[in-house]
């Protein structure tokens, strides 16, 4: 190899005309048709975004809601509240009406205070009939003529029931009983009030105890709460026999009702019957 070739070889190489190492000789690339060589472009070093950190919110606490209200009962239908002083006296007073014979039991309804209803009475309906029978009819209040004469169901609605009776062979003159729920007129002829119900309670409890009927014929809704404790209607509790302390009871509609409702006169014809029956079944043979 001549020395002319191998400086034609260095000279290609870019290492003419002096020896020296390549990495350390700048040069300006040339460009060819055939190719082009572009400047390096520095490659920038990649941008490392570090992870959010997750913040922890503190959720504020949740209020507590609010009690909900107090259910309001309407004045007209809730009883009022009674004191405990009144309860033990309510109380002593049952204790003793328990204790009466028939005599003083007339005697202490006659002169009865318990409720506002002494203040506006004419009369104290008490009852009328035989006390010793074995057929006892209760209604619910003293209407109007009964509080002027002091005798139950004397009105219209009081023929009627002696002519039902009449049917089966009844009177209150002979072998039957009528008395009320409550003893005294409320005015206007409202509905009884629960205390007033409550209160008159007590007498009721003892009339029956003391007249020991054999069945008891309850005409009206309010008599029917009274003796069974519900709510029912009429015309579900009809048909069918009922207890009261060991004694059959026969649901029946109010003589009054029926005065406004004939159809019905029917159905109370067919409790007439079920209550005699009753009857005939209890009697000795």
């Amino acid at each position: 190899m001549t020395d002319q070739y191998v400086e034609l070889v260095m000279e290609e190489l870019g290492l003419m005309p002096l020896w020296v190492r390549p990495e350390l000789v700048v040069t300006t690339p040339t460009k060819s048709a055939a190719t082009s060589i572009e400047p390096a472009v520095p490659i920038a070093a990649p941008i490392v975004v570090a992870a959010p950190v997750p913040v922890i919110l503190e959720t504020p606490p949740r209020p507590s809601s609010p009690p909900p209200p107090a259910r309001h009962i309407p004045a007209s239908i809730a009883p009022p509240p009674v004191a405990v002083p009144q309860l033990l006296e309510r109380d002593e007073r049952a204790q003793r009406i328990s204790a009466l014979d028939w005599e003083a039991l007339q005697a202490e309804t006659t002169t009865c205070t318990a409720c506002g209803l002494c203040k506006s009475r004419n009369k104290v309906v008490f009852g009328t009939g035989q006390p010793k029978t074995d057929w006892l009819v209760i209604g619910e209040a003293p209407g109007a003529e009964e509080d002027r004469q002091g005798k139950p169901f004397v009105g219209q609605a009081g023929k009627l029931l002696d002519n039902m009776l009449t049917a089966v062979g009844r009177s209150r003159q002979e072998n039957v009983y009528i008395l009320n729920t409550l003893k005294c007129r409320p005015p206007q002829n409202r509905n009884p009030q629960p205390d007033e119900m409550a209160l008159c309670a007590p007498i009721l409890h003892r009339q029956i105890e003391l007249i020991q009927p054999k069945v008891i014929f309850a005409v009206g809704r309010f008599a029917v709460q009274a003796l069974l404790g519900r709510e029912a209607t009429i015309a579900s509790l009809r048909g069918k026999l009922h207890d009261y302390r060991g004694i059959p009871v026969v649901v029946s509609y109010h003589p009054a009702y029926l005065l406004r409702n004939l159809p019905d006169k029917i159905k109370a014809w067919h409790d007439l019957l079920l209550a005699n029956k009753v009857l005939a079944d209890h009697s000795p043979k």
